[in-house]
């Protein structure tokens, strides 16, 4: 394992950073962490429902969320509250950092989604990457989230992310 991996069970604080400022933070259960990657659960952080028009997040929804310590990006499974799943969500993030109990990652802006059934695959926000100026404040980050989202457009097209990569 590395010097930031968890040789526990229990639970982490995962905190989401995006433009320097704590975007959410939720407590969640680790699964497991292997040194590259850790995984999570946790229900539905947001209030209330969020309404994407191709999926609807809500209270009861539980998420198995993958995160890598040398990837840009992280994967997470979405169920509903009976168990049925409802899809993936991926965040084009910075590789992730866990510390101390918190995981933190900093979110890019960019993300994915992939319907359970994998007939509904979409690249989101990419406008609000192009403006929030990445690629000319840091155009190798601006350049490996593009890479990462291009990466899991094809894993979503090519069979989704029943197999995660290791």
């Amino acid at each position: 394992m590395s010097v930031n991996s968890a040789d526990r069970t229990g639970t982490v604080e995962v905190v989401l950073v995006k433009a320097g400022r704590t975007k959410i933070r939720y407590s969640a259960e680790l699964l497991a962490d292997d040194g590259t990657r850790i995984s999570v659960r946790a229900p539905w952080a947001g209030d209330g429902v969020r309404d994407f028009g191709f999926v609807r997040f809500e209270p009861g929804d539980v998420f198995t969320e993958h995160y890598w310590r040398d990837r840009w990006y992280s994967v997470k499974e979405v169920r509903d509250g009976g168990g049925a799943l409802k899809g993936w969500y991926c965040d084009i993030t910075r590789p992730a950092v866990l510390s101390g109990g918190e995981l933190v990652v900093e979110d890019l802006d960019l993300d994915l989604w992939r319907s359970a059934d994998g007939t509904d695959v979409q690249r989101l926000d990419e406008d609000e990457f192009e403006a929030s100026g990445l690629a000319g404040r840091d155009p190798a980050a601006a350049a490996a989230a593009v890479a990462a989202l291009d990466e899991l457009e094809k894993l979503a097209r090519e069979g989704g992310f029943g197999t995660l990569p290791a």
